[in-house]
């Protein structure tokens, strides 16, 4: 027996036709997957007509490249509020990014990362998603890099690195795990990162410079 597949909430009313389809579509897509959900099944739980999808979208990957520019401009903006409290310090936001990364990971909705699940799901380089996503990871690249370059950690562009290795690690273990565990155990690596990065010793250029002074 075919076990029977759960609706998207149905998008409130005051929606336009436009939000309605995004609202539905994003919902359906993050839960089950873009290649699991056809069109029809997104035109019947928005309650819209066909040609009305059609007429704000040109094609189902334009739907899915919508549904994930609403994904992320929604989290940069709710990760964007959290960094604006006053009483962070540049470690206290560095800390803040991984506090709203383990919120997200214990949410009972939580079913990955919605980028690492879509592009797991699109091949295609030119897909209009791909964009979009690249977008969002700069953005998440810059935000690091800011805030590693107001913490004053060294070396700036491996810590970096390592932060966004944590970052992303996290939702991906949670899923595979169905814990948030490894996501307070990343917490806990990003702690230790910015002690030993504000304790870095010189570059190798200062330390060869310090040695021929001694030698001298």
């Amino acid at each position: 027996m075919t076990p029977r597949r759960a609706a998207a909430s149905r998008p409130g009313p005051s929606l336009g036709v436009e939000d309605r389809l995004v609202a539905t579509a994003s919902e359906l897509f993050y839960r089950e997957g873009v290649r699991a959900v056809g069109i029809q099944r997104v035109i019947e739980e928005a309650g819209v007509a066909k040609a009305s999808l059609y007429a704000h979208f040109d094609s189902k990957d334009d739907l899915v490249a919508a549904c994930i520019d609403q994904r992320t401009a929604a989290w940069r903006a709710h990760v964007e509020t959290r960094l604006r409290d006053s009483s962070l310090d540049a470690r206290g936001k560095l800390l803040a990014m991984f506090d709203v990364q383990v919120e997200r990971i214990r949410d009972p909705e939580f079913r990955g990362c919605p980028l690492q699940s879509l592009s797991a799901e699109i091949a295609a380089p030119d897909h209009p998603a791909k964009r979009v996503m690249a977008g969002h990871r700069q953005w998440l690249r810059d935000l690091f890099t800011a805030l590693v370059t107001e913490a004053g950690l060294q070396p700036a562009a491996e810590v970096v690195g390592a932060l966004i290795v944590l970052y992303d690690g996290a939702a991906a273990v949670a899923l595979v795990d169905g814990s948030a565990a490894m996501a307070n155990h990343a917490r806990w690596a990003v702690e230790r990162l910015i002690d030993v990065s504000c304790q870095a010793p010189p570059g190798r250029h200062a330390r060869h410079v310090a040695q021929k002074s001694h030698r001298r």
